[in-house]
């Protein structure tokens, strides 16, 4: 088992349950065709991070899907809200004596490989490293022991998370480091290049 475990936060890709936001303006179908690339975009830079790597679904655990069985641990995501769940999968993996956790979502064209390895090189130096979005919340968040405080009494998918996220690490005197802020897509404003997808 390596120090560094990935965890990667997934939805199953159902139509009509996925990128709903986007779905308003482009439709079910197209948000579906949207996620299903991101995706494959975040399977694919997983494979460079140097960790042992853990995805987690919203619904059920696929089999033989874009994460290859033997390349991901699967496991399915426990919890009232996406705090409670993401505090549970933290809590999983550093009950396996993991050193550093980092979770990502699937929702951003803009990361790559370096800047999630990049993150465990921080977590050297630093307790927490936080990749933050452009619209306010974070596509990242890495630690090396289990904050608790951090995944709870924060309002969700809201443009104060990362706000409220370093408010609680000043006020606990974490030290935190902050990557490059990216451009998560939830829009079809944030879509770029990705546009040529729509039908």
């Amino acid at each position: 088992m390596s120090a560094n475990q990935l965890i990667i936060f997934a939805k199953n890709p159902i139509l009509g349950e996925t990128k709903t936001r986007l779905a308003k303006s482009v439709g079910h179908q197209n948000a579906l065709k949207i996620y299903i690339h991101l995706l494959e975009y975040t399977a694919k830079i997983c494979l460079d991070v140097n960790a042992d790597r853990h995805i987690y679904y919203s619904s059920y655990i696929e089999k033989d899907d874009i994460f290859q069985d033997r390349l991901f641990v699967k496991n399915l995501q426990t919890g009232n809200d996406l705090g409670d769940r993401m505090y549970n999968a933290f809590k999983d993996l550093f009950g396996q004596w993991a050193e550093k956790v980092v979770i990502i979502g699937t929702d951003c064209k803009e990361l790559d490989p370096d800047i999630i390895n990049n993150a465990y090189k921080k977590l050297d130096q630093t307790d927490v490293v936080i990749g933050p979005a452009n619209d306010g919340g974070y596509y990242l968040l890495g630690m090396k022991s289990l904050h608790k405080e951090l995944f709870f009494n924060k309002t969700w998918s809201a443009e104060n998370v990362l706000l409220d996220t370093i408010l609680d690490l000043k006020k606990l005197k974490i030290n935190y480091e902050l990557l490059p802020v990216l451009n998560d897509i939830d829009y079809q404003k944030d879509l770029g290049d990705l546009e040529s997808l729509l039908e």
